[in-house]
């Protein structure tokens, strides 16, 4: 019961963000996965490029 009412007590003092601070955090998470998943899309077009014309692969 002790243990309970510790915890109860500690998330009471947590600093919870704003809604607002939550969707900006959310947003820029998902701009940066976006723009990571680019550039290594990018990134690996160009090397199967290079490895195809290297070795005369494909088309």
């Amino acid at each position: 019961m002790k243990f309970l009412q510790e915890v109860r007590s500690e998330a009471a003092r947590v600093t919870w963000p704003t809604r607002r601070a939550t969707l900006q955090t959310t947003a820029a998470v998902l701009g940066m996965a976006a723009l990571t998943s680019i550039f290594f899309f990018v990134v690996d077009q160009v090397i199967g490029l290079g490895v195809r014309e290297l070795f005369g692969l494909g088309g």
